[in-house]
């Protein structure tokens, strides 16, 4: 679908989306001020799989019954929640919420490559190839070449960041193989008890039941369940059917602005230059991905009748 098909509605979906996810890794990271990164993820998977549960049972939607289904989402959950999120949540004890998103929105990139690799109508194109290439150095350059030489807490952070991103990469082709024709609400709620299976006993076993105290956690765990998960992920897929995958995928360029202006204004994060210039190499990597920008200068050059 090329973006002038996008239905009004549907890019302001994107916008939103935009704004949702960026500000969830400042509500992540405010909540990690108190409370342990294990238990954080276990209360995020949890509220949000409570909360799209009753979505789906005031919808009536219809469940699955097949045991192979049900054991697809358990795996889905794995990979699309219990690693990024555990992941991305211990790397931010050390990274900055900017940067965190920034690398984040590498996720793209590794999506491609890893569909390239196991999807056979997925095919690598030279040009998709090269968006990957400059996307890889985009995110290097952010994480800063020099820190890719030393392996401190800081520089381990943002390569568990990173690995994050491409376990959502594999979560992508998982998906996409296992769980066709599975209504996306059902597949979300599903995905998300499957991932509560895992880390609400893994909280329990290594944190104990911890129970927020301070309100701007509270606060901050009910924005990234309930707005940043659930809410979002209802709104994704409306999004999805509107504007397509290729088109949804543009709102990964506008979380990170969001994200490291509320960075800088809350926690007054600070980044160096070169975590600016890695988004700008990665958003040029996403951009030759589309593939969008190339069609228009092609038009512009092509001579009219």
């Amino acid at each position: 679908m090329s973006t002038r098909d996008i239905p009004n509605t549907a890019w302001a979906g994107l916008a939103l989306l935009s704004l949702i996810w960026g500000g969830s890794f400042l509500a992540i990271r405010t909540a990690l001020d108190e409370i342990p990164f294990v238990t954080s993820v276990a209360w995020r998977v949890g509220v949000a799989a409570l909360v799209l549960w009753v979505y789906v049972a005031l919808r009536r939607l219809p469940l699955p019954r097949e045991p192979q289904l049900w054991g697809a989402l358990l795996v889905m959950g794995v990979l699309n929640n219990v690693l990024p999120f555990s992941l991305m949540a211990w790397g931010q004890l050390y990274v900055e919420t900017g940067l965190t998103s920034i690398l984040n929105a590498g996720t793209a990139v590794f999506g491609v490559l890893v569909a390239a690799l196991l999807l056979s109508d997925e095919r690598l194109t030279l040009r998709r190839a090269a968006g990957v290439g400059i996307g890889f150095f985009g995110v290097a350059t952010a994480i800063g070449l020099e820190n890719l030489t030393t392996l401190d807490l800081r520089s381990l952070a943002q390569l568990a960041i990173v690995a994050g991103t491409l376990s959502y990469a594999f979560a992508a082709v998982w998906g996409r193989l296992r769980l066709q024709g599975l209504a996306p609400q059902v597949a979300a709620a599903g995905m998300l008890t499957g991932s509560s299976l895992v880390m609400v006993p893994a909280a329990l076993l290594l944190d104990g039941f911890v129970l927020p105290r301070a309100p701007t956690t509270w606060l901050a765990i009910g924005y990234y369940a309930v707005i940043a998960t659930a809410v979002a992920y209802l709104l994704y897929f409306r999004v999805l059917a509107r504007a397509g995958s290729g088109n949804t995928m543009l709102c990964t360029l506008g979380i990170p602005p969001v994200a490291i202006l509320l960075g800088a204004w809350v926690r007054d994060e600070v980044l160096s230059p070169n975590v600016y210039l890695g988004f700008a190499l990665l958003a040029l990597g996403l951009a030759l991905i589309d593939g969008r920008i190339l069609r228009v200068f092609r038009g512009r050059a092509t001579p009219g009748p």
